[in-house]
């Protein structure tokens, strides 16, 4: 959550950090702020509230911040409402003139992430006669290094460390120091941070799309790690203020695909690169015709041993692991729990050696899931990360790492990462079946052919959209949703709830087709819009049955379903078709419907598809 950036070079930073900040604006978009140094040696710091263009305009597309270097920020609020005073940077003295220059300020901060005890660190500056002027736990980060860096008269690599031991939290800043004009320090714990080198410029991002435009040539800084960014140069330290190496990592995004390339939205794009993402995810786990996960370090001796798998994610990460977990049970024989992570890390799970505990996420810096990996790590349980981001958290603290091959994924709402996981686990569950005597050769390679169709099979569905456009028009006032399925239907129907609530705000529920009788179905009356998933035929009259339930009260029902169930028309009001495929793998195809509707639900109601209110991309925070 929140979106940082930091220039040093020799060019002007403000429109460098503009436009790195409008890279990361899905990330956060409630204020922004810059704070550039200019020739003299003076800080400005210029905020705004609202979008990213309200600090564009404020600054004459930075044109009006002279200086080669600083940093900017898009701010997610947490502590304290969004507005100019709360947005960031924040500054050492009692309180900053906006957009005049706060040359008493020693030290000017951004930061993401939340500290748990800035009350109590609050309460100590205060003792000690520092001033607030704001409500964030951010300005407590800046006015400590700023109290250790006086008290000590010590450097900033001291004072940073100190400032980082008695943070409780998650955390990534980037700070600049009036005695240091020529330099940005950065520090982290929790909270992603990448950093870049190239032609005697360096940049700091919180992500890589910010900077893909200048370099693909980056650093990663470690956890409760310290660098000093100078032109051309970064300088890695540790807590104890011993210097470290790093080695760059060339990242194979280029800067066209964190572009909207023509179409309106990055959803709409992204749902359109699925059938592209997902080929290239299946070709990184294939030699020749057979599954290879040599590159997760994954080998047979180790499948055969295990004895169960936690998969362990949020939101449509754990979804992938809803759908995963019937693939799993049935081509491998494995029992599999699927845990909410913000859960998992706090109920003392029961694990052993022979444990695999899987962990999903799109950037790999999702807080609650890089908990329950360390927690799992804790416990002794193998770990796996699905990621999408190399050198990631994630990626670098478990013991095997599967990537994903999604490219960047900019709209809030997740597609092409979805699929991509949801094939990743497919190939894992047919390797396991394989290894484990599951699967014969015959099986085995009509499984993999299967998979190699879907994104032929996507790409189909794509060219049929302007059907769900028209019943979305026809549905954009809707109230109240419900899809219902059963086994994997179900876990699909739970991802296509979550996308019509989370970019249309229509309240959504998925539920178990069997359950609506539970109690349910007394929410059913005239009007309300029942979706079923119908994919799986050994259940597909039981959901048909249920769904006739919710007719009969009222409802208005669309189904989706595989082509050839045509008898579905004389049930439901509106349907959906998608090719048929081994019903392992029907998540696949009938995902995208429903990314669809949600999406065109949006753009009905005039929505931003991009940046839905109170989200961010990446939930870096619990």
């Amino acid at each position: 959550m929140c979106g940082i950036v930091g220039y040093i070079g020799d060019k002007q930073a403000a429109p460098i950090l503009l436009d790195g900040l409008a890279k990361l604006e899905y990330r956060g978009y409630d204020s922004a702020g810059l704070a550039v140094r200019d020739e003299d040696g003076r800080v400005r710091v210029v905020k705004a509230k609202g979008r990213l263009k309200e600090l564009a305009e404020k600054t004459n597309d930075g044109k009006s911040l002279a200086g080669k270097i600083g940093i900017g920020h898009t701010r997610w609020a947490t502590h304290g409402e969004p507005s100019e005073i709360n947005a960031h940077p924040h500054v050492s003295c009692g309180g900053p003139d906006h957009g005049i220059a706060v040359e008493e300020a020693n030290v000017v901060g951004v930061h993401n992430g939340i500290i748990e005890n800035y009350q109590e660190l609050r309460a100590k500056l205060l003792r000690h006669e520092y001033e607030f002027y704001s409500q964030t736990d951010t300005e407590v980060a800046v006015k400590l290094v700023d109290y250790y860096y006086n008290k000590y008269n010590i450097g900033p690599i001291d004072a940073i460390a100190k400032t980082m031991v008695r943070v409780r939290g998650s955390y990534a800043l980037a700070l600049m120091f009036r005695e240091r004009p020529d330099e940005v320090w950065v520090a982290r714990k929790d909270s992603p941070m990448v950093i870049g080198v190239e032609n005697g410029e360096t940049y700091v991002a919180s992500d890589v799309p910010a900077i893909l435009k200048y370099t693909r040539n980056v650093y990663y800084i470690g956890n409760q790690e310290m660098a000093c960014l100078r032109a051309g140069e970064v300088h890695f330290y540790n807590l104890d203020g011993d210097e470290i190496k790093k080695e760059k990592v060339e990242i194979e995004w280029d800067a066209e695909a964190a572009e909207k390339g023509g179409y309106e939205h990055f959803m709409m794009k992204e749902i359109h690169e699925q059938p592209k993402a997902v080929e290239d995810t299946v070709a990184s786990l294939m030699n020749g015709d057979k599954i290879d996960l040599t590159e997760t370090g994954l080998n047979e001796e180790t499948i055969a041993k295990i004895r169960q798998i936690y998969i362990v994610a949020c939101g449509s990460a754990w979804h992938v692991g809803m759908a995963a977990q019937y693939v799993f049970e049935d081509l491998a024989h494995i029992p599999v729990r699927v845990e909410l992570a913000s859960e998992f890390r706090y109920r003392k799970p029961l694990l052993n050696e022979n444990d695999l505990v899987i962990v999903i996420s799109q950037s790999g810096e999702t807080a609650d899931s890089l908990a329950g990996l360390r927690e799992a790590g804790k416990l002794g349980a193998m770990t796996l990360g699905i990621v999408n981001v190399v050198g990631s958290s994630i990626a670098r603290e478990a013991d095997h790492v599967l990537y994903t091959m999604a490219g960047p994924e900019i709209a809030v709402a997740t597609t092409k990462a979805y699929s991509t996981q949801l094939v990743a686990c497919y190939m894992l569950a047919i390797q396991f079946g394989r290894v484990r005597k599951l699967i014969d050769d015959e099986t085995y390679s009509s499984y993999i052919e299967e998979i190699k169709t879907i994104p032929e099979k996507i790409e189909k569905i794509l060219t049929d959209k302007e059907r769900l456009q028209w019943f979305a028009a026809k549905y954009s006032n809707a109230k109240d949703v419900f899809f219902v399925g059963r086994g994997l239907d179900y876990a699909v129907s739970l991802e296509g709830s979550l996308k019509m609530k989370e970019i249309s705000y229509i309240h959504s529920e998925a539920y178990a087709a069997g359950e609506l009788k539970h109690g349910t179905i007394s929410l059913i009356e005239d009007d309300i819009l029942v979706i079923g998933v119908l994919t799986q035929n050994d259940l597909y009259e039981k959901t048909v049955s249920n769904m006739v339930e919710c007719k009969a009260r009222g409802a208005f029902l669309m189904g989706l379903t595989t082509y050839g169930h045509y008898e579905i028309e004389d049930t439901v009001d509106f349907a959906v078709y998608v090719p048929k495929i081994d019903e392992h793998f029907a998540a696949s195809l009938a995902v995208i419907p429903l990314q669809l509707l949600g999406y065109y639900l949006s753009v009905a109601k005039g929505l931003d598809v991009d940046k839905p209110r109170n989200l961010a991309k990446s939930v870096t925070v619990e």
